[in-house]
């Protein structure tokens, strides 16, 4: 790309791409922050990559309007996982995006000045920063998903607040389920990988957690419940990431788009199998986007923030096509390219899926 002129301040641009979650302004607030203190401007791109296309939409962001925004939920730029830059099509896949597109973008930030790219996203809004990055673009990755399964970084905000969501949902279904000794199902999100419903339910006291490194039995499942009311336990409280399935089964699936199927739907198909096969009284819910919504915690409010901070602190070494990540409480940084399509899954077999056993949490296996 082409260096503003020496006269001019150094500027970088930064977005908010796919899914909402808590933290997402802490980042945008973080990042500000750093680059003033360095005498850098920052335009703040609106609706994602779609915000570098016409009619490009932009505006400054400065220490003083991004005043407060750490404890915002949602994202103050909008964001979208739809629209021409869509570069994530399914697990492991990868759509190339149309060289025309990326030549646009890469002129809006030229015309602009922009000499650096901050992108904020999960695998899929990664997947679209390294193709820029392929094209000339500097940028910066910054990687966010509440399902806590990008493989590089050991945490990514919004994840923590999600099972603050869980936790809370939890609270209050124990209390129904006591008063009317009935079965609570509780559909969380997690397409691939289960760290949502397995920290939230250990943390919010369930009694079987159901996630798709598992594959679970409706036997067991039955099996269970009926020996707890036989031991004197009138409820049973079960958390299901959308993505479990029975073994020799598959995936629930409520509709398909752009290629990837959405999923749903586990948690009334449990109700029903539960039900049939042990007469309990079975209610389900699903969690749905309540657990993307809300105030972030301050887990996810300090994460962000560093996160920002580390995504300026990589365009001041230069370290472009680089993902800032999270390991042994230390910020660091690891190619865009080994980040992207490999998804941390949980070990069916490590210690957190141990001490939920130890405590007497069933999986259904």
């Amino acid at each position: 790309m082409a260096s503003a002129s020496s006269s001019s301040p150094y500027r970088i641009g930064i977005l908010t791409s796919g899914g909402d979650c808590p933290g997402l302004n802490a980042v945008i607030r973080g990042a500000v922050c750093a680059a003033v203190q360095r005498g850098w401007e920052v335009l703040g791109f609106s609706d994602g990559y779609e915000g570098l296309l016409s009619p490009v939409r932009y505006r400054p962001l400065t220490v003083e309007n991004t005043d407060g925004i750490t404890q915002l939920g949602g994202t103050i730029l909008g964001t979208t996982n739809k629209g021409r830059f869509v570069a994530k099509v399914g697990l492991g896949q990868k759509a190339q995006i149309p060289a025309e597109i990326i030549g646009e973008a890469k002129e809006t930030l030229e015309g602009l000045g922009i000499q650096a790219l901050v992108c904020l996203g999960g695998d899929g809004s990664l997947t679209t920063s390294e193709q820029l990055f392929e094209a000339g673009i500097p940028t910066i990755g910054v990687p966010k998903t509440i399902d806590n399964d990008i493989s590089a970084t050991a945490m990514t905000f919004g994840f923590d607040s999600a099972v603050e969501c869980v936790t809370e949902a939890l609270d209050r279904l124990h209390t129904t389920a006591r008063s009317h000794k009935r079965v609570m199902i509780l559909e969380v999100m997690g397409r691939h990988a289960g760290w949502i419903a397995l920290y939230g339910g250990l943390s919010g006291g369930a009694d079987m957690i159901l996630i798709p490194e598992i594959p679970f039995s409706y036997d067991k499942i039955a099996k269970e419940i009926r020996e707890r009311v036989g031991d004197g336990y009138d409820t049973t409280m079960i958390v299901v990431a959308e993505g479990a399935m029975p073994k020799d089964g598959s995936v629930s699936v409520r509709g398909e788009a752009k290629g990837e199927v959405r999923l749903g739907g586990i948690g009334q198909q449990l109700a029903v199998e539960i039900e049939r096969r042990t007469g309990r009284e079975t209610r389900s819910m699903v969690l749905g986007h309540l657990q993307r919504g809300g105030a972030p915690t301050t887990v996810d409010r300090i994460l962000g923030t560093r996160f920002g901070v580390g995504a300026v602190k990589l365009i001041e070494e230069k370290k472009f096509g680089y993902m800032v990540s999270y390991q042994n409480d230390e910020i660091g940084a690891v190619p865009i390219s080994e980040a992207v399509g490999q998804i941390k899954k949980v070990p069916p077999a490590g210690q957190m899926v141990d001490a939920a056993r130890a405590i007497g949490i069933v999986f259904g296996d």
